[in-house]
């Protein structure tokens, strides 16, 4: 169980002048400003949860995920994690998570990966038996063994990522934190990648904290997300949820043969729209709202169809649309100030 309340960090940094003279005042100046990062952020996870945690750049993402691994102390609020803080406890909660990051490594670059593997093993006291199995289980699942004895330095990206992923798995965590896992990668490694984290959470029942911008990943894998803009959350909750607090918007497009009119389409009670390109028809509707089969079935009665895409609404849009409301909202409590 992780949880989290009242969460604050702030980050204090000397106000700078402007040119060479003004670097030099700053040497000697005492005013700062602060900026907070996580304001106010209060979880919960449960064991064994997949939960997506997003945001824009610089929304305070990492910043929490740092605090929750112990690498920095909170100006405010706690954190637990099995009821150990891991920013004063940090040896023995390091035992019981992993994390990767995109960006930087956990591995020794001049080495070979099966030796970097080897030295985690003493690391974490893993059991010859344990070392074994884990092995076995992250080669079935990543694909390992094509570059287990390259120095890490000659691995590609996509190799390192799935080999970094290994090696914060290698010990079996309780919690895996995952700070954008994909950056960078082709589509088959990052299904690769997909498939262990699921494997993973299934056979060990692992908790996994995910922040990525590819909206893929979350559909994917978590079936929470918690949302943060500008160190605050804005929204927790499960992706059904948040899909139909915008409704489940469907887009139809459709190639036609016949030529028409679209102001002679019924509109099903205005709850259907329809806008015509030459021959593409685009129409689109709210499925909760009006039965997908019988809109269907009322275009095939009325235009000569050549070909038909279905698109429904993606979690990308819906957290597009969530920024774009919470935005306006600040904007409209600040104007009342």
């Amino acid at each position: 169980m992780i949880e989290v309340k009242n969460l604050v960090k702030e980050f204090k940094k000397p106000i700078r002048g402007e040119g060479v003279i003004g670097m030099f005042k700053t040497l000697f100046s005492r005013k700062y400003e602060t900026k907070v990062a996580v304001d106010h952020v209060s979880f919960n996870i449960d064991d064994g949860e997949i939960v997506g945690y997003i945001g824009s750049n610089g929304a305070g993402k990492s910043t929490t995920i740092k605090m929750m691994c112990g690498i920095l102390t909170p100006t405010s609020g706690t954190i637990m994690i099995d009821s150990l803080e891991p920013y004063s406890k940090r040896t023995k909660v390091t035992k019981n998570i992993g994390v990767v990051f995109g960006q930087k490594t956990q591995l020794w670059w001049d080495i070979p990966l099966i030796e970097s593997y080897k030295v985690l093993k003493e690391v974490y006291q893993i059991s010859d038996k344990d070392y074994s199995e884990r092995m076995e289980f992250l080669d079935n699942v990543l694909d390992l063994k094509e570059f287990l004895k390259q120095p890490v330095r000659t691995l590609s990206l996509g190799q390192r990522m799935r080999a970094d992923l290994a090696a914060s798995l290698l010990h079996n965590p309780k919690v895996l934190f995952l700070d954008e896992p994909t950056i960078g990668l082709d589509v088959l490694v990052k299904e690769k990648i997909r498939v262990a984290i699921k494997e993973m959470n299934k056979k060990y029942n692992t908790t996994i904290i995910l922040t990525t911008h590819d909206m893929a990943d979350i559909e994917n894998l978590c079936s929470r997300v918690i949302i943060i803009d500008e160190g605050r959350i804005i929204y927790d909750g499960s992706l059904l949820k948040i899909k139909n607090r915008f409704g489940d918007l469907r887009t139809v497009t459709m190639q036609i043969k016949n030529d028409m009119n679209i102001s002679e389409l019924a509109s099903f009670n205005g709850l259907v729209t329809y806008e015509l390109n030459l021959h593409e028809l685009t129409v689109r509707f709210d499925a909760l709202k009006v039965n997908f089969e019988d809109v269907i079935n009322y275009l095939f009665s009325k235009v000569h169809v050549v070909d038909m895409k279905i698109k429904e609404i993606s979690i990308e849009e819906v957290v597009r649309e969530i920024y774009i409301k919470d935005k306006k909202k600040e904007r409209k409590n600040a104007t009342k100030v």
